[in-house]
């Protein structure tokens, strides 16, 4: 019996900016599995090779309500170890255990008064997966997601890992739906675009601003990133190059 189902995909990183245009910067592994209850577990390997280079392994499980549940992130900087945390979310608070480059060893503990609707652990395939709670209902729409947690405030994810507040919160706008050819094939695709559209702002990691940064995903309810670029200091271009799924192992074990 196999009462889950696995998707594998592979997501190339490329650079836009003046005389690197097309050139590739990176890539992510991941794979994701669907269990029969409705949990989702993200495993995704990413590759930065932009000095200092980047390396980060995430492990992220979600309940069927797609709120956090557990999660594992080790990274690696400019070829050093920069930490390895583990992170457990309850319905009233949040707790961290591991060892970073800069704190050493930590144990840290939120509270809140409900579960945060994400935690951003910095995969391109997560990103994608935080869009899952925007309402299309009544088509193009934007949404403010409340203040949330991450492991890294870093727009490469490169510090920590910890838990870290975003605040105040997160713009996200749905534009519609589209059908994009990819590497991976051609998609029925949701558009999103974190941030203001169109904003001439160029961002600045220093200051935690982040240019707009538009992105596609499957239709199918999955959330499979598809492509995305984002724009102002960052200039850089992700695709969907591969996408392998394997399904329940009978027409009967559906997964609700």
């Amino acid at each position: 019996m196999r009462p889950h189902k696995t998707t594998r995909g592979h997501i190339h990183y490329t650079s836009r900016k003046p005389g690197r245009k097309g050139q590739e910067r990176g890539r992510e592994y991941f794979t994701i599995t669907r269990h029969g209850d409705g949990r989702r577990t993200l495993r995704a390997h990413a590759e930065i090779d932009d000095e200092p280079n980047v390396l980060r392994d995430v492990i992220l499980t979600l309940d069927r309500d797609w709120l956090p549940r557990d999660a594992f992130v080790r990274l690696s900087v400019g070829d050093e170890t920069f930490g390895s945390s583990w992170f457990r979310f309850t319905d009233t608070y949040a707790e961290c255990e591991g060892w970073n480059h800069d704190r050493g060893r930590i144990a840290e503990r939120v509270d809140y008064d409900q579960p945060p609707p994400l935690l951003g652990t910095h995969p391109i395939q997560g990103d994608a997966w935080h869009l899952n709670s925007v309402d299309r209902s009544s088509g193009p729409c934007v949404k403010i997601f409340p203040a949330f947690l991450m492991s890294s405030l870093d727009h490469r994810g490169a510090t920590g890992p910890s838990l870290v507040w975003h605040e105040p919160g997160m713009r996200v706008e749905y534009v519609g739906e589209e059908r994009i050819t990819v590497g991976a094939g051609t998609f029925d695709a949701l558009h999103f675009c974190y941030g203001t559209r169109g904003s001439t702002e160029a961002g600045s990691n220093e200051t935690g601003e982040h240019p707009p940064y538009e992105i596609w995903t499957t239709a199918d309810g999955e959330f499979i990133f598809l492509k995305a670029f984002v724009t102002g200091y960052m200039m850089t271009h992700y695709e969907l190059m591969s996408l392998e799924t394997t399904a329940t192992s009978s027409p009967d074990e559906v997964i609700q």
